[in-house]
Parts: structure tokens; C-alpha cells; sequence
């Protein structure tokens, strides 16, 4: 207050006043005033006489800040709450900084080149996030809490590229404003099954990964561009993997009914293992589910049927991967003419 700054904090609507070039003893019997007034007092402290302020004299609310080097993070003041652009490179963070979840204008969160291991559930809370960027961290998951979150309308760009991820779990697919995604040079060894509902997915990058196939559903998607360079990919099995049960369980039956009638369920209603199964329940090429009664196959897959613009996949200029498919029944199997040739 002695160099006549101040910044008052309204709980709601949540918006900072921030005070500057006052005077100040004039500020300090205007701060007086409003803490009486918030405490239902009576004011008697004398006041200045009002002066018109001009448009040009307010200064507009910070909407960006941008932090590359340790030294300058702010560790003893918040973050301005009108950010719609955070970005905090190369401060050396193991942990998400939770003054963060403060930001609700957010838009774009860009945490690249840090330490962090684990992302809290509570970042679906930023409900306007369209662009997260974790390129560079020691990431190990992405978490259903995230997947099943207000992201799942609002989140458009996702860079998880250099971290440690094996595997991204089924209920990633719920992202389903998702346009583009980087997973470059992580450990994955496979894509969630449903892959195939980003239907808004235009530019997916999963280079230098440990994928060995892709699933079925990756022919449902349309790319402008596609990155699948340096993974492990295999050849094809000749012969499936039969896994058909004659007559069907009671489970196997069940489970294809309510997923075929699209009954809602939930831990709620049944218990929480049986809703891993219908979450992960495999999708037959003639649209049948099938849970442990199915036939696997493997084929190859030019990329070039799913996206504009392929990076090759290996030095020698291939442009084709495996993909795996399932199929409910034999007739289904014999019927796919895909796996017969």
C-alpha cells in the first residue's frame, strides 16, 4: 500500500480488482471503508472525491503467461485468475501445481519439459482446457478419472510425446473432441480397442513407440496425417486364435444383450468388475460384442485408407501395419473376406 498497489479479491463474481498508482493514504481509508463495509459496519472514514477514470487508464487483465526457467517461477503469489494461457517449461516440476485448478478461464496448459509423474484428477476441472501439452515429463498413466471428465467436451489438442506410458486405457476413447494427438516416444504397446471412436481426430503421431498391431476399429478413423515410424510392428499370424465357446456362458450371453440394447449400467447397478468387462468387450467385424467367445485374426492395413498424409513406418518405405480383429463366430470369420486374402 505504501507505493499505492493493492489488489482486491471478490469471491463472487471471482474477479481481481487490482489498484496502482494511487495515493496512499487515500488507498489505505478506501481499504479501511471496504472492510467495514464487508463487515456490516458503519462508515465514517472521510473519502476523496470521486474522479471519472478514463478506458485508457484501466489496464487489461493478463490473458498469457509464459514461464521457461525455474528462477522466475512464482512460488509466493498465485497465479492472475484472467490467465487463459499458461505455459511452465523447464521449471523442474515433480508434481502439478494445484494453484493451478484456480484458473478457471483456462484454455491452453502447456507443462512440457518438467519432472511431473502423475497428473490429479481434479485437471478435469479446468472445464474450458482445449489444449494440454506434457510433452517431455515422467508420466507413467493417463487416468480414467481424466478420460470421464468435463475434458471430454472441452479438450481438442493433447501432447503426451516423451513420457513413459505403456498403455492408455480404454475409457481414453471418451476424449471424443479430440483433434490432435501426440504420443511419440513413449512405451506403448498398444491403442486403446475403441480407437475408432475419435471420430474428430485429424493428426495423430505415435512414433518410436512398442506397438506390435493396431486394433480393429483404427480403420474407423479419418486423418490428415499419420505418424507411426519406428515401432515393433509384426507380421501377421497365419493361423487365429480360437477362443469360441459352444454353448455360450450365461456371462458371455448377458453381456452381449446389454450392450446390444444399450442398457445403461454402471458400478451402482452391477458390480464394478463386470463393468470393466463391458467396457472392454471386443467388437465383432459384423458389429456383434463379444467378451471371452471370439475368434482373433490378424491383417495388414495400408494406412494411406485412413489418413491423407502417412509418415512410412520403417526405413524400407513401408506404409502398411498389422491390425487385429475379432469375430463373434466362424461364419463371421469365413464371411471377412479381408482376412482370407
Amino acid at each position: 500500500m505504501d507505493e499505492g498497489k493493492a489488489t482486491v479479491r471478490l469471491k463472487e463474481p471471482p474477479v481481481d480488482i487490482c489498484l496502482s498508482k494511487a495515493n496512499s493514504s487515500s488507498l489505505k481509508s478506501f481499504l479501511s471503508a471496504v472492510r467495514l463495509a464487508h463487515r456490516g459496519c458503519d462508515i465514517e472514514v472521510p473519502l476523496s472525491t470521486f474522479t471519472p477514470v478514463k478506458t485508457s487508464e484501466f489496464e487489461k487483465f493478463k490473458t498469457k503467461m509464459v514461464i521457461t526457467s525455474k528462477k522466475d517461477y512464482p512460488l509466493s503469489k498465485n497465479f492472475p485468475y484472467s490467465l487463459e494461457h499458461l505455459q511452465t517449461s523447464y521449471c523442474g516440476l515433480v508434481r502439478f501445481d494445484t494453484r493451478m485448478l484456480c484458473l478457471r478461464n483456462l484454455r491452453k496448459l502447456d507443462l512440457s519439459h518438467n519432472h511431473i509423474k502423475k497428473l490429479p484428477a481434479t485437471v478435469g476441472d479446468l472445464i474450458h482446457l482445449q489444449e494440454l501439452n506434457l510433452n517431455d515429463n515422467h508420466l507413467e498413466s493417463f487416468s480414467v478419472a481424466l478420460c470421464q471428465s468435463t475434458l471430454q467436451t472441452s479438450l481438442r489438442s493433447l501432447d503426451l510425446s516423451k513420457n513413459k506410458i505403456k498403455a492408455l486405457p480404454v475409457q481414453f476413447c471418451q476424449l471424443r473432441e479430440l483433434t490432435d494427438l501426440k504420443l511419440d516416444d513413449n512405451e506403448l504397446i498398444r491403442f486403446p480397442f475403441k480407437m475408432g471412436q475419435l471420430t474428430k481426430l485429424r493428426f495423430l503421431s505415435a512414433a518410436r513407440n512398442k506397438l506390435p498391431f493396431l486394433p480393429s476399429e483404427f480403420k474407423n478413423l479419418s486423418l490428415e496425417y499419420l505418424d507411426l515410424f519406428g515401432n515393433t510392428f509384426e507380421q501377421p499370424e497365419v493361423l487365429p486364435l480360437i477362443m469360441l465357446q459352444t454353448p455360450l456362458t450365461l456371462l458371455e450371453s448377458s453381456a452381449q444383450a446389454v450392450l446390444c440394447n444399450r442398457i445403461p449400467y454402471g458400478s451402482h447397478i452391477i458390480p464394478f468388475h463386470l463393468c470393466q468387462d463391458l467396457d472392454t468387450a471386443k467388437t465383432c467385424v459384423c458389429g456383434r460384442f463379444c467378451l471371452n467367445s471370439f475368434i482373433q485374426g490378424t491383417t495388414t492395413m495400408n494406412l494411406h485408407s485412413v489418413a491423407h498424409t502417412v509418415v512410412l513406418v520403417d526405413n524400407m518405405g513401408g506404409t502398411e501395419a498389422p491390425v487385429i480383429s475379432y469375430f463373434c463366430s466362424l461364419a463371421c470369420y469365413v464371411n471377412s473376406c479381408d482376412l482370407l486374402k
